[in-house]
């Protein structure tokens, strides 16, 4: 396991960072006062409700509610997992990302060299892939094929096309300089060797799709047979760089066309469907490399859009595999977020369809698509007949853990209502058997209901140095008022040294008390600058003055049991005295 990097090192980052310079780095800002502002690159608006401050390394969109430090930027934007962004970071900033200290540092250094080595044989592999396409004798075949297929040779170079020459070792000469070297290509699977030892080239005479990460890298690769025997499609098999179940074919690509919004993405089955898409303007597609889309693939997908379009063919293998989709989204599909099916006409798919219909045609039907909801009962239903008891009693019980799973409570109380119109039941009978989503921390508006201690919590947030002239209470974490831990704690993390917002919420980063602490940090308090330290220190006074009272309270109520102590007996007058003043 590589090493984790060090928090220390992460607060530094964010310190060298300007949160402006990176949003602008891929959104234009302008100035607006102090703060800089853009419309915003995470949904579609017309004027500008995007604002980065630099005072607090901060931006936060007034219109969909995104918001974060430099860091969840490039996680959003780029479509970044967290230790892949603060690699991006660095690399703006010209830092090497350290690692904390692991059981066995040469090894692991032995592994990242390892790894950095692997992609570069994938690379080399994927060049050599699109050489033989211009360069190879048997070039033209392919070439007129991929002609007759409707792709262009601008199109082809995008995804970086290529073909596997028929032989059995042109890639093993390209590339194999030595005996590590075809075991390094064996182990990336793009050479087999077999009991004898011999090396062979893995993909032979088959039209090449390389594979990329979110990164840009390849990863693998998917082979199409030209004509003969044996499968249509090959595909590269798990290796330690290639893992099916977490990549999309053509995301990257589909990111590069759509720098500033990917505003939609629609999922195909396969590589030609996604290419010839591509071919006729539709640049937002991509593919599940043979598989079920999987939960990894969708928390991708939603992270670089909101509105996900499963693309599938009309038959029981297309319409099993959006059901595995289906099921495998609903834990993320909170609000604001969308999942709508298409299902195609027997014997078409998208590539057929794009090029007989045209761009228009097929985005229309894209319009079209199947609504979540309607598609979940359509599935369900299907299977049982709802006139008769047994058949819904059946429907409620398939229904209700499924339900239950999903993350938006807009779309558990739509998918309720419906439910109990199925069921000619009330919506409140329903209720009674599905656990909805209740919690208050699920409810933006109702977690920023302003009581005292979420407002001293929002501010220190918003401005951590007001923490600092303020002593350590640390008798207060007494005090029963919930919420008084985490104030405590993000007092002492202000108290103890200078820390932006951005450097504040990192700390909370993966925390239960992340979210809440993120709409906090989007709070419009409306205080002057001048102000602020004020309300702050009277909240503060207002705590301190609760829990003298709940003390002495305390040490009445002990008294009516049993003598108090001589020291508690000082201490009841001391807080008496405090109460007078």
């Amino acid at each position: 396991m590589a090493g984790l990097i060090p928090k220390s090192f992460i607060h530094d980052l964010l310190d060298r960072a300007d949160v402006v310079e990176v949003v602008d780095s891929r959104v234009p800002l302008k100035k607006a006062g102090r703060n800089y502002q853009a419309c915003c690159p995470f949904h579609n608006e017309k004027s500008p409700s995007f604002t980065v401050a630099p005072d607090k390394q901060f931006y936060h969109c007034f219109g969909c509610g995104e918001h974060g430090n430099a860091i969840d930027f490039l996680m959003k934007f780029d479509g970044l997992e967290f230790p892949e962004a603060i690699e991006e970071l660095a690399r703006m900033m010209g830092l090497e990302v350290p690692r904390e200290q692991v059981a066995n540092p040469q090894a692991e250094a032995r592994k990242r060299a390892q790894a950095a080595d692997d992609y570069q044989q994938m690379e080399l592999a994927a060049k050599f892939f699109a050489h033989q396409l211009r360069k190879h004798p048997n070039s033209a075949r392919v070439i007129d094929y991929l002609k007759g297929r409707g792709l262009s040779g601008d199109i082809v170079k995008s995804f970086q096309i290529g073909y596997a020459p028929a032989e059995w070792d042109g890639l093993l000469k390209a590339l194999a300089k030595s005996q590590n070297d075809k075991q390094q290509l064996a182990e990336l699977k793009l050479l087999n060797n077999n009991d004898s030892g011999r090396f062979y080239d893995f993909f032979r005479d088959r039209i090449m799709f390389p594979i990329r990460d979110r990164r840009g890298r390849v990863v693998g690769f998917g082979g199409r047979i030209l004509e003969g025997d044996g499968p249509k499609y090959l595909n590269s098999p798990e290796t330690r760089v290639f893992h099916k179940g977490r990549e999309l074919y053509g995301f990257y690509e589909a990111r590069q066309a759509h720098k500033n919004q990917l505003d939609q993405v629609v999922i195909v089955e396969g590589y030609m469907d996604v290419v010839a898409l591509a071919q006729a303007g539709i640049s937002y597609a991509v593919a599940s490399l043979g598989t079920a889309t999987t939960t990894e693939q969708l928390q991708m997908l939603f992270r670089a859009t909101k509105q996900v379009i499963c693309c599938y063919d009309g038959d029981r293998a297309g319409r099993d595999a959006a059901w595995r989709a289906l099921e495998n989204a609903l834990p993320l599909l909170t609000d604001g977020l969308a999942m709508t099916f298409l299902f195609l006409p027997d014997g078409e798919d998208p590539d057929t369809l794009v090029r007989k219909e045209g761009k228009e045609a097929f985005e229309q039907r894209l319009g079209q698509a199947q609504s979540f909801t309607d598609y979940f009962f359509e599935h369900l239903s299907a299977q049982y007949d709802l006139s008769t008891d047994s058949g819904r009693g059946a429907l409620l019980s398939d229904a209700r853990p499924l339900i239950e799973k999903v993350a938006s409570e807009f779309y558990q109380e739509l998918l309720t209502e419906r439910l109990a119109k199925l069921l000619r039941r009330d919506v409140s009978q329903i209720k009674s058997h599905v656990k909805t989503q209740t919690a208050a921390s699920n409810k933006p508006s109702d977690a920023l209901k302003m009581t005292p201690m979420r407002r001293a919590i929002g501010l220190l947030v918003q401005h951590p140095a007001i923490g600092k002239d303020i002593p350590i209470h640390d008798e207060l974490k007494g005090l029963k008022i919930p919420g008084i831990d985490l104030l405590l704690a993000l007092h002492k993390q202000t108290h103890e040294q200078p820390r932006t917002s951005a450097q504040l919420l990192e700390l909370w980063r993966d925390t239960k008390e992340e979210k809440a602490l993120r709409q906090l940090a989007s709070w419009q308090h409306q205080l002057d600058d001048e102000d602020v330290e004020k309300e702050f220190y009277g909240i503060f006074c207002y705590f301190i003055d609760e829990f003298v009272k709940q003390r002495a309270d305390e040490l009445i109520e002990k008294e009516r049991h049993s003598p108090l102590t001589k020291t508690e007996k000082h201490e009841y007058l001391t807080l008496l005295k405090y109460l007078k003043k």
